[in-house]
């Protein structure tokens, strides 16, 4: 007996009466549509990381730190799925790279660029210090690393700043902390410092929430 054409139990989970699907998907006639959106899965940053890619500052290059932190959810928890991209100024204040209209600088076991997952619990970068470069204004923005989160239920990136808690005069005249509203704003952007560099923590939602840019 074909056990699709016994009557449902009503003491047990119900079955089809027939091995048909009511949504006509295998029986009707195949058509093409446009894939559903979906937010980015655990799968994100599958070839998107390499083993040198924490590495912004060569291992042993003078001056060089550590920024170490962790991805936070809403609720508190940690995520491991992440991926954490910086980009940032030398010592000296100039960017490894042809578009700055000052010429691309050249500092020893310098690229600028980091690349770092959170499997371990957090991501860490190599890195340097960075110097102050000009604001637009005629003035000069405090030591900062831009920084680019990548995670799960996020359909895009998110993008914020590391400043560094221990520069307090640069930071009082940057006019991106300035035009935050508030100091409790300011302080989500500010890491502290560690025996072997800095700590920042990205806190996605809840009260401490991290100040994004939209860009």
């Amino acid at each position: 007996m074909n056990p699709l054409d016994v009557p449902p139990d009503p003491a047990g989970p119900s079955q089809p009466r027939t091995g048909r699907r009511g949504s006509g998907f295998l029986t009707e006639p195949l058509r093409l549509g446009t894939t559903p959106s979906a937010t980015v899965g655990p799968y994100l940053a599958i070839g998107l990381t390499w083993p040198d890619g924490a590495w912004a500052a060569a291992e042993g290059a003078e001056g060089g730190i550590w920024l170490r932190g962790r991805v936070l959810d809403g609720a508190g928890d940690v995520v491991t799925d992440a991926m954490v991209e910086t980009w940032q100024a030398d010592p000296d204040g100039g960017f490894p790279s042809p578009e700055d209209p000052r010429g691309a600088s050249t500092y020893p076991g310098f690229r600028g660029f980091a690349r770092a997952q959170t499997l371990p619990g957090e991501f860490a970068v190599h890195t340097l210090k960075p110097g102050r470069v000009p604001d637009g204004q005629g003035g000069l923005q405090a030591p900062h690393v831009a920084v680019s989160v990548f995670a799960r239920g996020l359909l895009d990136r998110v993008v914020t700043r590391v400043y560094f808690a221990d520069e307090a005069q640069a930071n009082a005249d940057d006019v991106v902390l300035r035009a935050l509203p508030d100091d409790a704003a300011r302080s989500t952007l500010l890491a502290t410092p560690a025996d072997d560099g800095y700590r920042f923590d990205v806190h996605l939602q809840g009260e401490r929430e991290t100040v994004f840019f939209a860009v």
